[in-house]
């Protein structure tokens, strides 16, 4: 094989064109270089299979960035992504290819092969990419073994250091997207070139054997080129790592053969999706090897002054947050962007540059606006766009529908969406949202919304991401619509699931999907686990699932009549059971408990009469339940002192017995840590226990004889337990509960809080002139004006009475 140079066609050989992929400045040359030598085909670094795809690159509806995605049929989440940017010197290429008519075609290994290796076969596997920078590597993946990773090499950080720098970002800068155009078109390539050849001479393979592997195939696929298109018509783009390997002539066609021979094999499948910024930065883990996909792509398309323009649509994002950002701001950053430039010996202001210079004049010397810079302007949100000529399976296809049909576009930049299902677009939405959750597609998640907490509201946090094209082949084994996919996902669910909990939420699932073709099995797995399940916490933990499925089901219109019925026997069984469940427990399994007290209480309020039953019999039943569970002594403390809050709080337990059943659990009979775990049930958590305090004074003055009451050797022990249980009160409520225990017994009692006139609260009484003092305020409040300050009192309009100034 004749030598192929990396510099001007002349005869010899092939053009070879090192690249560092995703680089501006190599896209340019690539550019320039290939209008310079006009040749008669193109070969790209990236899989074959994509040959019979490459000219939808010319289609006016393909939107960088965009991605190549293969992935083996039986095995959809074994997958690989060739991402690929509008700046990014292949894509360059492919372009420049199609808009001239000349063959344009892949030479990587084949994704048939490279999906198929494994650890075992000491390579990576699974999600890849190209070259992660100029130099080797496949992207992500797993490294072969420690030994190989250790070996590994950085191309561009050998040659950063031996240049005398410490960052190989900022040294690929200088040499190459900061350089303006060469006169010579090849010669940025031919020092490339030769660089890497020097380094591949020092390190050989540098630990990548894949690159062997890959290598081989490539100069095989140039050789055939060569012959059909002649020695120096055929231009190569690849990653500068590989250039001495395919220029070499000492590898003969039959040893690289030998190299291929045995590779394992899986059958696969190609198409474009859409990338994002996001997903080409280095830390995504995708491996695509740039930091800031958002620069370089200004970088790229910026005509002439990149660095004014760069300022310029800076200065657009602070103003659109309402930051007051001048013309002057803007001339002074770009002067001192380029006196660091100067200073620091850099050819162009760089992307260090321009971000000190914006913390500095701009930002008032924060990093907190800079967070925004970097997310929307150095990163970016750009989502690709793909024609929908492009290959995809069936599932893909109807999900595409579906947000069409909706107005539901994806989009990279994350978003609150706020549906009300009475509405019949946002009731789809909703359906689909929750259908592409059951197949494990997580465009969208719940989240807490800003307005109704009732059930006819839904709040999502939806964002796209591009491995979601990947979930969504893997779903596609299920079905070819997104209705049909739920359906069997859910019904083979059922059949699997071993637990009650998961049939239970199952059942919730199906029911906010609206799969009513899956219910009736979900419904008959749900029968047979309960029937089985003897366990009181599993019967718990699965209650509040179909209590909510029932009110969904109302919301949707779906019939639940079945699910309420095992809702309903679930409730009894409970009832029956979690008495003597909850003797007995340690400390751990009490929490884990009342955890469960609360959610089933919850849900019993929820459930809907049993038809043929007394009005209130479950209800009723519950709160013998509670009444049980609060007077047992065999019950932990927090379970007895949650109940009698639960009782209290439902109106079942007058004030004077919760009195009494906290003095009897307070009592100097009782041992310390039992009475502080009574206190956090019946005060804990965040229900509104430190306002009960602060309104009935018998309780808190309880609560302060028995604290002050505490033996000393006792005190430390129980003190973790107050503070976790009087910590989550607001603060408000805390400094109100300290005013009232500082002011102290007053009469005796040991109730704290009590005037020295005997009436509950701060003062003593009514300040009758402080009261009169906020009349006039008040009169202004209600559409009054200071005019009735003069009038006289009537029987309608008395000063002393707030109803008489709102008449």
């Amino acid at each position: 094989m004749a030598d192929a140079i990396p510099g001007r066609l002349a005869g010899s050989g092939p053009l070879l064109l090192g690249v560092r992929h995703h680089g501006p400045g190599s896209a340019r040359a690539v550019q320039a270089a290939l209008d310079a030598a006009e040749p008669s085909a193109v070969l790209i670094e990236g899989p074959p299979e994509g040959d019979a795809l490459v000219s939808l690159a010319g289609d006016a509806r393909m939107r960088p960035p965009v991605a190549l995605l293969a992935h083996a049929v039986d095995d959809p989440g074994r997958a690989a992504f060739w991402p690929l940017a509008e700046f990014s010197p292949e894509w360059v290429a492919i372009r420049w290819a199609l808009a001239r008519d000349v063959p344009v075609r892949f030479i990587d290994l084949p994704a048939t092969h490279s999906l198929a290796f494994t650890d075992e076969d000491g390579t990576p596997h699974g999600e890849t990419g190209p070259d992660s920078e100029a130099g080797p590597g496949s992207g992500a993946g797993p490294d072969p073994d420690a030994s190989a990773r250790a070996l590994r090499i950085d191309p561009l950080a050998v040659l950063a250091e031996a240049a005398g720098y410490d960052d190989a970002e900022r040294w690929w800068e200088d040499v190459v997207e900061h350089r303006g155009a060469a006169s010579d078109p090849f010669a940025p390539f031919a020092a490339v070139g030769e660089a890497m050849t020097a380094l591949r001479e020092e390190y050989g393979d540098g630990g990548h054997r894949r690159d062997l592997v890959r290598e081989a195939y490539m100069r095989i696929q140039l050789r055939a080129a060569r012959k059909e298109f002649g020695d120096d018509r055929v231009a190569v783009v690849c990653g500068a790592w590989h250039v001495p390997a395919l220029g070499v002539k000492t590898t003969t066609a039959t040893a690289d053969r030998a190299l291929l021979r045995g590779l394992p094999k899986v059958k696969s499948e190609m198409t474009w999706v859409p990338w994002t910024h996001h997903r080409l930065a280095r830390h995504s883990g995708y491996g695509a090897g740039i930091d800031s996909p958002g620069w370089y792509g200004h970088l790229f398309g910026a005509p002439d002054r990149p660095l004014e323009r760069w300022m310029t649509k800076v200065a657009g994002l602070l103003r659109e947050e309402d930051q007051p950002v001048s013309s002057a701001h803007v001339i002074e950053a770009v002067r001192l962007a380029e006196t660091l430039a100067t200073m620091r010996g850099r050819p162009l202001a760089g992307l260090t540059e321009t971000t000190d210079a914006i913390r500095a004049v701009m930002c008032d010397g924060s990093d907190v606006p800079l967070g925004l810079i970097r997310d929307r302007l150095i990163v970016g949100d750009v989502l690709g766009e793909v024609p929908d000529s492009a290959p995809a399976v069936p599932l893909q296809r109807d999900l595409t529908r579906l947000q069409r049909s909706l107005r539901l576009k994806p989009e990279a930049l994350e978003r609150e969406l706020e549906l009300d299902l009475r509405k019949e677009t946002d009731a789809g939405r909703s359906r689909m949202l929750h259908r592409l959750r059951l197949l494990g597609i997580g465009w969208g998640e719940p989240a807490t919304g800003r307005g109704s907490t009732g059930t006819f509201r839904e709040s999502w946090r939806l964002r796209w991401e591009p491995e979601l094209y990947v979930r969504v082949a893997e779903a596609g084994v299920w079905g070819t619509t997104v209705l049909s996919a739920a359906t069997a996902k859910a019904e083979s669910r059922a059949v699997s699931a071993t637990a009650l909990a998961d049939v239970t939420a199952l059942a919730e699932q199906c029911l906010l999907a609206e799969l009513t073709d899956a219910l009736p099995v979900v419904m008959k797995a749900l029968a047979d686990r309960a029937a089985l399940d003897a366990d009181v916490a599993h019967l718990a933990h699965a209650l509040p699932a179909l209590a909510r499925s029932l009110r969904y089901g109302d919301v949707r219109s779906t019939d639940t009549a079945a699910l309420g019925e095992v809702a309903a026997g679930l409730a009894e069984r409970i009832c029956v059971g979690l008495p003597p469940a909850c003797a007995g427990l340690d400390a751990d399994g009490a929490a884990e408990m009342r955890g469960h007290l609360d959610s089933v209480h919850t849900a019993i309020g929820l459930l809907p009469e049993a038809p043929g039953r007394p009005a209130g019999d479950l209800s009723g039943r519950w709160g013998a339940v509670l009444r049980k569970l609060a007077a047992r002594d065999t019950v932990p403390g927090v379970i007895r002192g949650r109940s009698a809050r639960l009782l209290l709080d439902d109106g079942r337990l007058p004030e004077d017995e919760a009195a009494r059943l906290m003095g009897l659990a307070l009592s100097p009979a009782s041992p310390p840590a039992d009475a502080a775990a009574w206190i956090e049930g019946f005060v804990g958590g965040a229900s509104g226990g430190g306002m009960l305090l602060v309104h009935d004074e018998r309780l808190l003055g309880l609560v302060d004889t028995w604290l002050t009451g505490v033996p000393d050797g006792s005190f430390t022990d129980v003190l973790p337990l107050l503070r976790r249980t009087f910590s989550a009160y607001e603060p408000g409520v805390r400094r109100t509960l300290g005013e009232l225990v500082r002011r102290g017994p007053a009469g005796g009692g040991g109730r704290p809080g009590r005037s020295e006139a005997g009436v509950p609260g701060f003062g003593a009484g009514v300040d009758e002139t402080r009261a009169d003092a906020v009349l006039p305020v008040v009169r202004l409040l209600l559409g009054g004006g200071p005019a009735l300050q003069d009038r006289p009192p009537s029987p309608e309009h008395d000063d002393n009475d707030l109803a008489g100034a709102a008449r």
